[in-house]
């Protein structure tokens, strides 16, 4: 498994006002918002992430972009963890893994659509 890019994701109820907040935290503007889904932020080779809507769970997770999602799950399956099959969004597939079941935190895997890959990267 090779992972191309790590970031965090913080879930938003809110994702205005999260937006504002790391906006005036930062000093820069959000360089994707997907409307009251999804927006991240990229600082440097670090990649901060805000999920709306559309969020894998209300903990923050470490967020794995990998080439291959069904070869990168097939292995951490047979290492013996379990994930759900992945979910198609708009602009990626993706499914999270726990270290136990009973995890307050998550890696959620993910693989850009291809159709959408050259338009943007999530």
């Amino acid at each position: 498994m090779t992972v191309e890019r790590l970031g965090t994701i913080f879930p938003a109820d809110n994702l205005t006002a999260a937006i504002d907040l790391l906006t005036a935290v930062f000093g820069t503007t959000a360089t994707f918002v997907d409307s009251d889904r999804w927006a991240q932020f990229d600082i440097g080779p670090t990649r901060v992430m805000l999920a709306g809507a559309d969020r894998e769970g209300d903990t923050p997770s470490l967020a794995a972009k990998v080439a291959d999602l069904d070869a990168t799950l097939a292995r951490l399956r047979v290492a013996g963890f379990t994930a759900a099959d992945p979910v198609t969004g708009p602009h990626e597939r993706r499914t999270s893994v726990r270290p136990t079941p009973e995890s307050p935190w998550a890696v959620v895997l993910y693989e850009p659509i291809p159709a959408v890959a050259n338009q943007h990267t999530p």
